[in-house]
């Protein structure tokens, strides 16, 4: 978003405006970059990249697609046909109850899941300018993850306290482990402002230690606690019901719009650090609001479904190389949210049904969705490491 441009000169009319005006030094009107359009309401002004709202647009009809193919799919299965019967309020009594019952609070997750890891990754990208920065390299889902086991630990060891815990501590918990987490890497890596390769560097060590954490915390658990945990943490959607599509529904309709608002600083933070003041671009306030609404989505997402790994690094350098110029060099927030949630959903269709994987494997339940988007990220990030490595000594 930008402030509206004026073409003329505006206010009473004195002798200074008299004589620019003599001398034909009039302010020309500036037009929108080729590919854009501005809408102006007031004060405010939106700028529309076409590349960008085409990408959005076939984002979304792609997600549509995932979603029915994932609410098909399962022990019962149903055509596309009967999805759509159901979504639109038809379809037999069997039909509604799998659908709306079983498999659309799980779906729904993923999809609000998938939006806020997307969402959180390119706020952190174009935060960091460096495309290794995401919450699951830099360790802010870890530090979500150690703060909700805790409270899910504390709980199975108290059954007594298990519903107020889980409904209020867990997201409680993951939120300040999350926070903590992303303020203690600031601090760390500010040196007269952030540079992207320290903040990764620091990330990495910061996520290590959380690890070793939660590790320490399940060896010292009982065996049947232990293993609730490592489900929560395996990234299941599994047992999702409709509480958590509240809960993730909710914290993407807050800061998706925020993510929206804070573009315009975005793409001055880009641009680094002096370009960023010299455009009039509060630069601490403007980090420390990318990187609050960051570290919310991220947290709101391992609260949904425990960490989900890769998403948030993978999906934003997908969007800004569709996104091309349209994109001014950060990953699109929108785009981003889109593709993540598509990302998500077929993770999930694809570890819950197999899809053809048990030719070579004999799985004797589902795949959680965070060891699909691991084998699926992983690769993607031993190229982007080589890319950049390769970058450097040319």
């Amino acid at each position: 978003m930008s402030g509206p441009v004026s073409g003329a000169v505006s206010g009473p009319v004195g002798a200074p405006a008299l004589a620019r005006r003599s001398a034909g030094a009039v302010r020309p009107q500036l037009s929108p970059a080729p590919g854009t359009r501005a809408l102006r309401a007031g004060p405010v002004s939106v700028r529309l990249r076409w590349r960008s709202v085409s990408l959005v647009v076939a984002g979304l009809a792609l997600l549509v697609l995932v979603v029915a193919v994932d609410l098909s799919r399962g022990s019962a299965q149903l055509g596309l046909g009967d999805v759509v019967a159901v979504l639109t309020g038809g379809g037999d009594r069997g039909a509604r109850f799998v659908v709306t019952e079983l498999r659309l609070p799980r779906t729904s997750t993923a999809v609000a899941v998938g939006a806020l890891l997307g969402l959180s990754g390119a706020l952190l990208q174009a935060f960091a300018r460096n495309p290794l920065a995401s919450p699951d390299i830099l360790g802010v889902d870890r530090g979500a993850a150690a703060g909700a086991v805790v409270v899910i630990l504390a709980s199975t060891a108290a059954p007594s306290l298990a519903g107020p815990l889980s409904a209020v501590g867990v997201p409680l918990a993951a939120g300040a482990g999350a926070l903590g987490t992303a303020l203690l890497i600031y601090a760390l890596a500010w040196r007269r402002g952030v540079q992207g390769a320290r903040l990764v560097l620091i990330g990495i060590g910061i996520a290590a230690a959380l690890q070793g954490l939660i590790s320490w915390m399940l060896i010292g658990a009982r065996l049947e606690w232990a293993a609730e945990a490592v489900r929560y943490l395996s990234g299941s959607l599994s047992g999702r019901g409709w509480e958590q599509v509240a809960q993730a529904g909710a914290a993407l309709a807050v800061l998706l719009p925020l993510a929206l608002v804070l573009g315009h600083r975005l793409d001055a933070l880009v641009l680094g650090d002096d370009s960023a003041r010299a455009l009039g671009v509060g630069l601490q306030r403007s980090q420390l609001a990318v990187l609050l609404v960051s570290v919310a989505a991220a947290a709101a997402a391992v609260v949904a479904c425990g960490p989900v790994g890769f998403v948030a690094l993978l999906v934003p350098q997908v969007a800004l190389r569709l996104a091309g110029r349209a994109a001014r060099g950060r990953p699109p927030v929108l785009a981003s949210a889109v593709l993540g949630a598509v990302l998500v959903v077929l993770a999930d269709c694809v570890g819950r049904t197999s899809l053809g994987i048990d030719l070579l494997f004999t799985l004797p339940q589902e795949v959680p969705v965070g060891v699909v988007t691991s084998i699926v990220g992983a690769p993607y990030l031993i190229w982007l490491l080589v890319r950049r490595a390769r970058e450097r000594t040319v």
